[in-house]
This record gives C-alpha cells, sequence and structure tokens, in this order.
C-alpha cells in the first residue's frame, strides 16, 4: 500500500495545482478502495479452493509450516528459530545504529562505501554494507539476485557510460544528470520498456492458462452440476476424497459467508468510492470510476485464479493498464497523468486484496480454520493497513525531506517509474531523447524473447536463463542492493554446502532477523530526524588528488 500511496505523493509534489499530500486523505483513499477486492471473491472461494482445486503455492506452504509447529518436533525448531531471529535481529539493530554516527552530510557513511574502487562507485558499483539487502538476497531465489547482477552490468557497466559519451550528440551537453531529457531519460524509460514487455508477456501466459484451466474444469463437470456458488451438496468427486479433505471441505463449507453479503458490501463501497474519491483526486471523475468497477470483479477473478495456478500476482500489470487506459482517456489537459496514476492504486489494491484472500483461504482450508474467521480477520487486517501504512509514509515524508529523488536513502524508485508511465501514456513518445524510443522497443521485444525463450527451454534450463523484470531493476535505480543481495545469496550458498539442514532451518530466521532490525531502526531514526538531532560525523571517501587539495584548502600555511 505505501508504494501506492508514494505514486500518489510523487505525482502530487510534481502538479502544480495539487496540494501537499493529507494524511486524512491517503486513508481516506485506502479505506474506500482496499475492501472491494475482499467482497469481490467471496462468491467465489469454493470454486477456486474445493471444485477447481487449485494449489496457490505459497498459501499451501504456509499452511504446512503451521501444520507442522503443531507437532513435538516443529515446536522445538520453531523454539531455536524464534532465538536466531532474535540474535540477527538485534545484530542488525545495532550495526545500523553505529552506520548512523558516520551519516553527517550527503553522500557519508558506510552506505557510500566505494568498496570496488571510486570509478565504480561513480557507476554505483559498490557494497553498501546493509543488512536489509543481505537478508533479502538470502530469501529470494539464486536466479533473481543473478538477474540484478546482469542487469546492473549491462547497464551501469555498459550501456551508460556509452550513452554518456555521446552527451552533445543525442541529448544537450547542459542536462542535468537527472533530467528526462538527457541520460536519466534511458535509465528510466528503458527500464519501463523491460517491464511493460515482460508484464505484457505474463499477463498474456497467465491470463490463457486462466481461460484453459476455466474451460477444461468446466467441459469435465457433468451436465446435471452446476457452479456452487452457495453451499450445494457434496458432489461425487468430493465423495471420494480422502477423510482429511472431507473433513477440511465440510469445515470449510460449514461458515460460508453469504453472497448477499459480497454484493452489497460491494456495490456500497463502490458507491462511496465514486463519491469520495473525486474529492482527493478531483481528475478522476465518477464515470471513470464507474468503468473501473464495472471490470475489476472480472479481472480480480483471474489475477486471483492465476495466482492460484502459478503464484504469480499480475496486480502490477493491471495497474499498468489503469494508468494508460484512463490516462489517455482523460488526456494531457484535464489531469490525466495523475489520474491514470490515481486509477492504478485503485486498480491495484482491488486485485491485490482478491488474490491475497484467496491464498488465506487456501491456507484456512489446509489448517482447519473457519473462512468466515479469515474473512473477518482479512478485514481487520485490512483496516489496520490503510491507517497504519499511511502513518508509516507520513513519516518517512516528514522524517526524510528527500523521500523519492534519485540518489538519496528512499530513492522509491517505482513512484518515478509509474509517474513516467502515466507520462508516456498521456503525452505519447515526443519527450525522449534521440535514439531512446528505439532503444525502448529493443528492449522491449528483449525482454519478451528471454521470457518465450525461458519457456521453450523448460525448467531445468530456464533456471540458467535471467529474468527481464529483475534485469530491468538497476537500470535506474543502480547496482548497489543487487551486490549486496548477491552477497546474501553467497553466505547462503556457501552455509548450505557446510550445512545444508541448518541451512534451511534457520537461513529464513537469520534473513528475517537483518531485514527486521534494519528496518525498525528506521523510527529510531525518524524520531531523531524530527527532533532536529543530526549524526555528528561524515565520513567520505577521496582520491589521493582530492585529499591533497582538500589538505591544502583547510591548512594553507602547513602547506
Amino acid at each position: 500500500m505505501s508504494e501506492v500511496i508514494a505514486k500518489q505523493s510523487t505525482e502530487a509534489n510534481a502538479a502544480d495545482n495539487v496540494k501537499n499530500p493529507s494524511l486524512g486523505w491517503m486513508i481516506t483513499f485506502l479505506l474506500v478502495v482496499s475492501f472491494l477486492g475482499l467482497f469481490s471473491v467471496v462468491p467465489l472461494r469454493k470454486i477456486m479452493i474445493i471444485d477447481f482445486k487449485l494449489i496457490y503455492p505459497s498459501g499451501t506452504a504456509t499452511a504446512h509450516l503451521i501444520n507442522s509447529f503443531h507437532t513435538p518436533q516443529g515446536a522445538k525448531l520453531a523454539k531455536k528459530q524464534v532465538k536466531t531471529l532474535g540474535k540477527f535481529f538485534t545484530f542488525s539493530f545495532l550495526w545500523r545504529f553505529f552506520q548512523w554516527f558516520f551519516t553527517g552530510g550527503d553522500g557519508c557513511g558506510f552506505g557510500s562505501f566505494p568498496t570496488l574502487g571510486l570509478k565504480a562507485y561513480e557507476n554505483r558499483f559498490y557494497f553498501d554494507f546493509s543488512a536489509t539487502y543481505v537478508g533479502v538476497g538470502m530469501i529470494c531465489p539464486y536466479l533473481v539476485n543473478v538477474s540484478l547482477l546482469v542487469g546492473a552490468i549491462l547497464s551501469w557497466g555498459i550501456m551508460w557510460p556509452l550513452i554518456e559519451d555521446r552527451k552533445g550528440h543525442w541529448y544537450p551537453a547542459d542536462q542535468s544528470p537527472t533530467s528526462l531529457h538527457g541520460i536519466q531519460g534511458y535509465r528510466v524509460f528503458i527500464a519501463i520498456a523491460m517491464i511493460l514487455g515482460d508484464g505484457l508477456y505474463n499477463f498474456i501466459k497467465v491470463l490463457g492458462r486462466t481461460l484453459y484451466g476455466i474451460y477444461c474444469q468446466f467441459r469435465e463437470k457433468k451436465a446435471g452440476l452446476v457452479l456452487p456458488v452457495g453451499a450445494p451438496r457434496a458432489s461425487p468427486a468430493e465423495a471420494s476424497l480422502s477423510y482429511d479433505d472431507q473433513i477440511r471441505t465440510e469445515l470449510f463449507l460449514k461458515d460460508q459467508i453469504p453472497t448477499w453479503v459480497a454484493i452489497v458490501g460491494y456495490v456500497s463501497i463502490a458507491i462511496i468510492s465514486m463519491i469520495t474519491l473525486p474529492h482527493i483526486f478531483h481528475q478522476l471523475k465518477w464515470y471513470y470510476i464507474v468503468v473501473i468497477y464495472i471490470f475489476t470483479p472480472a479481472l480480480a477473478f483471474c489475477n486471483a485464479y492465476g495466482t492460484g495456478l502459478t503464484d504469480w500476482s499480475l496486480a502490477s500489470t493491471y495497474g499498468k493498464l489503469a494508468i494508460f487506459t484512463i490516462g489517455a482517456w482523460a488526456g494531457a489537459s484535464h489531469g490525466g497523468v495523475l489520474a491514470g496514476l490515481a486509477a492504478c492504486g485503485v486498480m491495484m489494491n482491488v486485485v491485490t486484496t482478491a488474490s491475497d484472500l484467496t491464498q488465506d483461504f487456501k491456507t484456512g482450508y489446509m489448517t482447519l480454520a473457519s473462512p468466515r474467521s479469515m474473512f473477518i480477520s482479512q478485514m481487520i487486517g485490512t483496516a489496520m493497513g490503510c491507517v497504519i501504512s499511511p502513518c508509516v509514509f507520513w513519516l518517512f515524508y516528514k522524517a526524510f525531506h528527500d523521500l523519492g529523488i534519485p540518489g538519496s536513502e528512499y530513492p522509491a524508485p517505482y513512484a518515478l517509474v509509474y509517474r513516467n508511465m502515466s507520462i508516456l501514456g498521456v503525452e505519447g513518445f515526443s519527450a525522449l531523447p534521440k535514439n531512446c524510443l528505439t532503444l525502448c522497443y529493443i528492449f522491449f521485444i528483449g525482454a519478451i524473447a528471454i521470457n518465450a525463450l525461458r519457456d521453450a527451454l523448460g525448467k531445468n534450463k530456464a533456471k540458467y536463463i535471467p529474468l527481464p523484470m529483475a534485469m530491468a531493476i538497476p537500470f535506474y535505480l543502480g547496482s548497489y542492493f543487487a551486490i549486496d543481495m548477491c552477497i546474501g545469496s553467497l553466505i547462503l550458498f556457501i552455509w548450505t554446502k557446510i550445512n545444508k539442514a541448518k541451512a534451511d532451518a534457520f537461513g529464513p530466521a537469520v534473513a528475517s532477523g537483518l531485514i527486521c532490525g534494519d528496518g525498525i531502526w528506521t523510527l529510531p531514526s525518524s524520531i531523531l530526524a524530527l527532533s532536529g538531532v543530526n549524526p555528528p560525523i561524515c565520513m567520505k571517501f577521496l582520491s589521493r588528488k582530492d585529499n591533497i587539495r582538500v589538505d591544502k584548502f583547510m591548512h594553507p600555511k602547513a602547506r
């Protein structure tokens, strides 16, 4: 949710006629759009879980993990994992606290340590000692981390230096490095092209599998059976289930959530949204919202079904669809950029919560949890998120004034990416620097071709081919976090070679501790920043020549 808020806020700051973001309006926005996805899939939960028997890999894995805790061996292991998490949480927190003392200025501290040399540092190749990214690297698959590194080398190691050599020919030499009419335009829009190519390919693939799966399910049903939406009698297929599955099915159908509750809830919240959202974003007209809400239930079903098959949520792709559709409909003269971003926020919230709820229903089915209780819990959790997430963003927004600025501690790269997607959808390609559009076409087609090659080679060989979506991220952001994550992968790889059982059991706990400890430090850091307490030391790194010049400037008589 915070990513969606960041997109809205970034665009709001850029628009002259939009005020600074208000905490109350952000909470209101999330409250009126975040519950629609929950109501949209409630009538279809039995079809998804019992009739279609969708896998939902993440939900199933979570259920098996929960069930394992209720065994003597699982309980004992869980205690050890919690202790391990606590140790690395403490280490990560204290390490970040220690780093804070050396960040008394821009480009200061361990986060700007030129570990691979000053020239590599200029091209964002360095290890920034971030426990968060090391922990994330331990959790992410090796292929994702390697793909990030390949994308970093391709962009910052090869492409951007070559394009910078064309300064004055491809783009004006006096352009700022952060201008979209200069080198930044290549970085942002080529990354967008790869993301769109990857998203389009996966959207078509998952949608095709979804439609084919639905067709097969309907074809296999007997002529006398009707798709169950309420609580029908057990079919012959259900009677042949194992005893455990019969108990799960019985409990899953016991606590029914009436269909009329879902329909009334969806319609009521949709009406409230149509009234409220135009007051938050006056560019987002009520008839845009009507069109969005007509199509979102079908898109939410497709996303939930596709997630059940592939464990891949395409919420961002549906959000991009809303950006281009609503943005182009509104037009540049009627605030199409902001209208597209707001529509993206609405669409992503609906389809994301729909797939998340069906994942949770699968977990509840496997763990014999009451679906009604899970739905109510999801409602409570969503309501809490609608309040907590804006508050966390507001804390960042007030404490870190450079939030969302490239090169800052929190650059929020996807905020700029999505904003420029909206600009692209509204204004077209006229603002791009020379040859940027050609390169975008090449990388858009390249992303599709790489995905097609991965599918053609099969799973065994595809693990050696990088992921275009992961490759695109460092194109804009830089290489440092890719290096951090690869170090996390290297740690886990060595640990696995030494003791695979311990690595499998405690690797996620170590990674979680590193991520949480580093993240929790943000709260006291924000409080210190709001209180006006600044770090006492600035640790910077200079070349030998620059150091001699600085010494001469500071101590002229001694020289």
